[in-house]
């Protein structure tokens, strides 16, 4: 599996090296995870103006866009982003070791960064849903029905996308609840007098999760935009497992060939952004990338952030675009998984549980 992240940084970098047109101006780079180059395009161009306006100074935005863990490797490995904006802070967590200024020698506490900007550094949230074809042939209603036999599942692949990661645990979020239905659902996770129930739960949910990546078909893309071509172009598969905002966004281009299913509980997807020290103060564009991160966070940029199909994080904004959003229950990895760190390293690390189950369906021929 390590051989497959170096490889799929490896081709982020070789995709985005040489953006710049070669112009003189100032100019920094964004790299994104796979689902927002719609968003960005829009609001790279606002700040544009809006930096323009306000300083003088003619800018450039380049950007690039990638599986979440695969472009945080390619950071690493040399890529010289300014601003980080990423699917999720574990691949944020993954640079700031070897890139920001300060704290990278807390291994305890590698998320410091997201004090820096407002709501964790999330300037807006997302969540999972399931994608199906028009009409709902398969009669899917919730997370249940993709353990079925006769579903077939796309999801991307964790192990490079920060969206798979989110598909991952809002099934195991699902699996968990409805396991500890009887106590108080994920409430009981915080109740000692309820482990041996929860270390039941933990079971069950390993099993479903299992079971829904039996049904996965057509291979696990390397990022969400890539699956969500499989789905909407190739047409595999019944049911596709994606962003809120990639979901829409695959439902606008299909043309009224798919629909969307907002499960009754999933996850609250929280993608964070962060400058990354040293490359921007090595460039000279630490104001610049200050600027554009701040800049999300005002009404006019919250607006771009809410027709891009985000959720925005302004209570004014998201009461504004109220209807487009569907209400559910959330929960967050730090409630029900203890955090990023722990999950990274419980079921996306080499060994962990995600390989295990990739493994155990692999030998019984799933």
């Amino acid at each position: 599996m390590n051989k497959l992240f170096y490889l799929a940084a490896a081709v982020a970098l070789a995709l985005c090296v040489g953006c710049s047109d070669g112009e003189k101006k100032r100019s920094i780079l964004n790299v994104s995870y796979d689902p927002t180059r719609e968003l960005y395009k829009e609001y790279d161009a606002a700040f544009a103006e809006h930096w323009l306006a306000t300083t003088g100074e003619a800018i450039e935005i380049e950007k690039c866009n990638g599986g979440s863990g695969a472009q945080a490797r390619a950071v690493k490995m040399g890529h010289e982003a300014d601003v980080v904006t990423l699917a999720l802070a574990f691949d944020i967590n993954d640079v700031a070791t070897d890139l920001f200024e300060a704290g990278s020698d807390n291994p305890e506490n590698p998320n410091y960064w997201q004090k820096r900007l407002p709501n964790n550094s999330c300037p807006y949230t997302s969540t999972i849903v399931i994608v199906v074809r028009k009409g709902n042939p398969k009669k899917i209603r919730g997370w249940d029905d993709l353990t079925r036999s006769d579903v077939e599942v796309v999801t991307p692949n964790p192990k490079t996308s920060g969206g798979a990661r989110w598909n991952y645990l809002a099934l195991w979020g699902f699996a968990l609840d409805k396991a500890l239905a009887d106590v108080g659902g994920l409430d009981a996770l915080s109740n000692p007098t309820q482990a041996e129930r929860v270390e039941a739960a933990q079971a069950e949910a390993r099993a479903f999760v299992k079971r829904v990546l039996a049904n996965v078909r057509g291979g696990m893309q390397a990022g969400a935009r890539g699956a969500t071509d499989d789905f909407v172009k190739n047409k595999v598969g019944d049911a596709f497992l994606a962003w809120e905002n990639e979901a829409i966004l695959a439902k606008e281009y299909a043309e009224g060939e798919l629909e969307i299913i907002v499960p009754e509980i999933t996850v609250k997807a929280e993608p964070p952004v962060a400058v990354v020290d040293k490359i921007v103060d090595r460039r000279g564009t630490r104001d610049l990338a200050e600027a554009y991160l701040k800049y999300m966070y005002e009404p006019e940029a919250q607006d771009i952030i809410a027709r891009a199909h985000y959720r925005p994080c302004l209570p004014e904004v998201a009461e504004k675009y109220r209807d487009k959003f569907p209400e559910t229950r959330l929960f967050t990895v730090d409630d029900v998984f203890g955090g990023w760190l722990n999950a990274q390293r419980t079921h996306f690390n080499s060994g962990g549980v995600f390989d295990q189950i990739v493994e155990e369906n692999l030998r019984e021929g799933q």
